[in-house]
C-alpha cells in the first residue's frame, strides 16, 4: 500500500463509518417497501419487476444529468474531482436503454417504457438531485452516489438472479441489474477516490452524510410508490 494511500484512507474513514450508518437505515426502509418484500418472499409478479424497470427508467435517464450537473459547478481547484465526475456520467448516460431492453424482454412494450412518468418518489428524488448539484462545489452529492452505487454493488445481482428465477425469465431481461452488480463495485472504488479529494472538511463531511441520508429516505420513497 502506498503512502497516498493510507493517508486517504484515514481521511475517508471517518465519514465512511457514518455513510455505513446511512446505507443501514437506507437499507431496512428498502427491505420494508411492499415490493422489495414481494421480491425477497418469492412472490414477485411480472406486473411487479415491468413497474419497477418503468420506474427506474426515469430516474436512471436524469442520472447522468444531475451528474453533469454537479460537475460543471464544481471549481478549477477541484478539477480532478469535476474530471472524474465527467467520466462517470459519460459511463452511465445510456444505461436506460437496458432498462428498455429488459423491460422488452420481460413482455413489456417499448413505447409503454418510454412515455412512462416518474412517480412521486421519483419526483421527489430527481427535484432534490438537481438542487445539490446546481450549488457550487455540490460536494454533498458523493454521499447521493454512495447510496445509489452501494445499492448497485451490494443489491442488484442478487435482485436480478432472483427476479429471474421468480418470474423464469432470460438472462436478457434482467441485464440492468446484474450488469450493476459486476460493475458498481468498480464505481465504489472510485467513490473513496473522490472522497479524498475533498477531505478533511468538517463541513463538507457533514454534507455528505446528510445528502446520503436523505437520498436514502427520497429512493425508498421512490421504490414504496412503485405500482
Amino acid at each position: 500500500m502506498s503512502a497516498r494511500t493510507k493517508e486517504g484512507g484515514a481521511t475517508t474513514a471517518p465519514v465512511l463509518r457514518k455513510l455505513a450508518v446511512a446505507w443501514t437505515d437506507f437499507e431496512a426502509r428498502l427491505d420494508s417497501t411492499p415490493l422489495v418484500r414481494r421480491l425477497n418472499r418469492g412472490l414477485l409478479t411480472i406486473d411487479d419487476y415491468r413497474a419497477l424497470l418503468m420506474n427506474l427508467r426515469q430516474q436512471v435517464v436524469d442520472g447522468a444529468c444531475w451528474i453533469s450537473r454537479a460537475a460543471s459547478n464544481v471549481d478549477e481547484a477541484h478539477f480532478e474531482l469535476r474530471s472524474t465526475l465527467m467520466r462517470h456520467a459519460a459511463t452511465e448516460h445510456r444505461d436506460y436503454r437496458l432498462i428498455e431492453a429488459d423491460y422488452v424482454a420481460a413482455g413489456g412494450r417499448l413505447e409503454d417504457i418510454r412515455s412512462g412518468a416518474k412517480n412521486v418518489g421519483s419526483e421527489a428524488l430527481s427535484a432534490w438531485m438537481f438542487a445539490e448539484a446546481s450549488k457550487p462545489n455540490p460536494f454533498g452529492l458523493l454521499g447521493a452516489m454512495f447510496i445509489i452505487e452501494g445499492l448497485g454493488s451490494i443489491k442488484a445481482a442478487g435482485w436480478g438472479r432472483a427476479i429471474a428465477r421468480q418470474l423464469s425469465l432470460s438472462d436478457e431481461a434482467v441485464r440492468f441489474l446484474v450488469y450493476h452488480g459486476a460493475n458498481d463495485g468498480d464505481h465504489m472504488t472510485e467513490f473513496e477516490a473522490m472522497l479524498a479529494m475533498v477531505l478533511p472538511d468538517p463541513a463538507v463531511e457533514a454534507r455528505i452524510v446528510r445528502c446520503a441520508e436523505v437520498t436514502g429516505r427520497l429512493y425508498a420513497m421512490q421504490i414504496e410508490d412503485v405500482r
